[in-house]
């Protein structure tokens, strides 16, 4: 499978192919996946790009990164919080992977190492790793991340600016409902 030129999770084309080109902006992006719209979070890597200069790892961990997520217009709507998730973010990819934030699915030779090197990640849930799992496997043709699909529509499922307003309806109704299901609903 190709890798995809741009993904579909903003209105805006140049953070949608920033997050589709660096896996660093990727993983930023699940980062400030929550209490903020999907469009929110998957825009704020390409605005900490223009503030920083960078989205190195090694330069956003070294960086105080607070004063860039509160300018305004925020990066976030709890800046502080998600400064600090970044520049954990940043220096455990600089740590664990020398700064190569792809190295964190091409390492996996197996779907267990995948789901554990995602699990990894500061701030990275159960919710985050099948998102993120169904982004790499639909998205980018990751074979290990397949077996991380859930039943339910995620990121992976967006293809389109209009499957991005699908997928955020059917989450604000079905939310709780995924978030509590173990697998797909008794027939």
């Amino acid at each position: 499978m190709t890798p995809p030129d741009r993904l579909h999770f903003t209105d805006d084309d140049a953070a949608n192919a920033l997050i589709a080109t660096d896996p660093f902006a990727l993983l930023v992006g699940f980062a400030l996946d929550q209490q903020v719209t999907v469009m929110k979070a998957f825009a704020g890597p390409l605005v900490l790009k223009e503030r920083l200069g960078t989205l190195d790892p090694a330069a956003v961990a070294a960086a105080d990164l607070e004063p860039l997520f509160r300018q305004v217009p925020a990066i976030h709507r709890f800046p502080g919080a998600m400064a600090a998730r970044v520049k954990e973010l940043a220096q455990y990819i600089v740590d664990n992977y020398d700064g190569d934030a792809e190295r964190v699915w091409t390492d996996a030779s197996t779907p267990e190492e995948l789901r554990a090197n995602i699990a990894g990640l500061p701030g990275f849930g159960e919710m985050k790793i099948k998102s993120l799992g169904a982004v790499l496997a639909k998205r980018f043709g990751v074979e290990h991340a397949g077996p991380l699909v859930p039943w339910h529509p995620t990121l992976g499922n967006v293809d389109s600016r209009d499957a991005l307003r699908e997928y955020q309806a059917l989450k604000k109704v079905h939310k709780a409902e995924w978030s509590s299901a173990a697998g797909p609903p008794a027939a």
